[in-house]
């Protein structure tokens, strides 16, 4: 069998789970090309295990200080270009086309009739799941961004549903955890605002990663440090807490991890909207609409946190794959799910 893959690259959560399936293809012998889409070129890192995958610009929202901006969106966009590298990306040599919400191999796949498997949480928003900041447009967004012909869903819980478990790593837990170590990834919000926000919580080490080049401060509890997928995945390991957006992946690893979870949404971004307000349904999480030191006060002091025994779901998705892809069926899904449990964790 031989797999093409394309993975929306804006956030890293995208990338996270295509590095976790693309270690289960090389365990399966399957033989798979992959393309990125959706940021400059030079902005990917640790990309050593997807070999010489292709890139093209593809679709991004932009985004600044936490705000989705509308007119730079467009202003960004070429759609000439989208068309061109649709219309260039041969993939008649290819058994199956998969895709985690990337428009260019969706569309490609669409237009020469390849059979495409999408693996994504974005096609979790097909069925009744928990939803926040919806209107016409999102969900015109949601549903024709990346159509394919098979969608499986990804989500922290079932909401009896026939979606899947998140793809994350499974390793095993930190023993011993830094009860005052928190990890902020806030990529999307103003850099030097956050860390004069943090500042006055001494009681407390945060480790700040961001995409700002040299980003420096003289504040010796805050530590500003760039993306790094071993260093990142250190802290959060033996961290208390995450303060982040409300991206799918990173809340994914935490919820396994045992950590407490601080959201603040990207504004006007249905999914983190959505994403936020499901965390709080669950009881698995906080939130807040923007950078607010007395919510943050409020959560630092929580000593409480849920830990969640998620499967290795891509394991199960490369076996599916392997066995022809049969119908993905609610007695399926209720299987992969069948051994999930949401633990308490005591913090203090």
């Amino acid at each position: 069998m031989k797999v093409f893959y394309g993975i929306q690259g804006t956030g890293n959560g995208h990338i996270t789970r295509g590095r976790i399936m693309a270690r289960e293809f090389r365990a399966a012998d399957i033989a798979v090309d992959y393309q990125f889409t959706g940021r400059p070129k030079d902005t990917f890192f640790d990309m050593e295990i997807f070999n010489d995958h292709l890139w093209c610009e593809g679709l991004t929202f932009s985004v600044k200080n936490g705000k989705i901006n509308p007119f730079m969106t467009v202003l960004k966009s070429s759609p000439v270009r989208l068309i061109r590298d649709i219309r260039q990306l041969d993939l008649s040599s290819y058994d199956l086309v998969i895709c985690d919400f990337e428009p260019v191999t969706a569309w490609a796949a669409r237009q020469q009739k390849k059979k495409t498997f999408g693996v994504s949480h974005q096609y979790a928003f097909q069925y009744k799941i928990p939803r926040a900041g919806s209107n016409p447009v999102s969900e015109a967004v949601m549903k024709h961004f990346a159509p394919v012909d098979i969608g499986v869903g990804l989500h922290w819980h079932h909401f009896d549903q026939p979606i899947l478990p998140p793809i994350i790593d499974t390793p095993d837990i930190a023993k011993r955890v830094q009860k005052n170590k928190i990890v902020v990834y806030l990529p999307f919000e103003n850099q030097q605002k956050l860390i004069q926000i943090l500042a006055p919580f001494r009681n407390f080490e945060f480790n700040i990663y961001s995409f700002v080049p040299d980003l420096t401060q003289r504040i010796e509890h805050i530590h500003c440090k760039p993306l790094s997928l071993h260093g990142f995945q250190k802290d959060l390991h033996d961290c208390a807490g995450i303060i982040c957006n409300a991206g799918f992946e990173l809340a994914s690893e935490s919820l396994y991890l045992g950590k407490k979870i601080l959201v603040k949404p990207v504004h006007a971004q249905m999914e983190q909207t959505s994403n936020a307000a499901a965390l709080v349904e669950l009881g698995y999480g906080h939130m807040m609409n923007k950078i607010d030191p007395k919510i943050i006060e409020q959560w630092l002091g929580i000593t409480k946190a849920v830990r969640i025994n998620y499967p290795n779901t891509a394991k199960y998705l490369v076996e599916w794959i392997k066995n022809g892809m049969p119908p993905a069926d609610q007695g399926w899904c209720n299987q992969v799910w069948s051994s999930v449990r949401a633990m308490p964790v005591d913090l203090s």
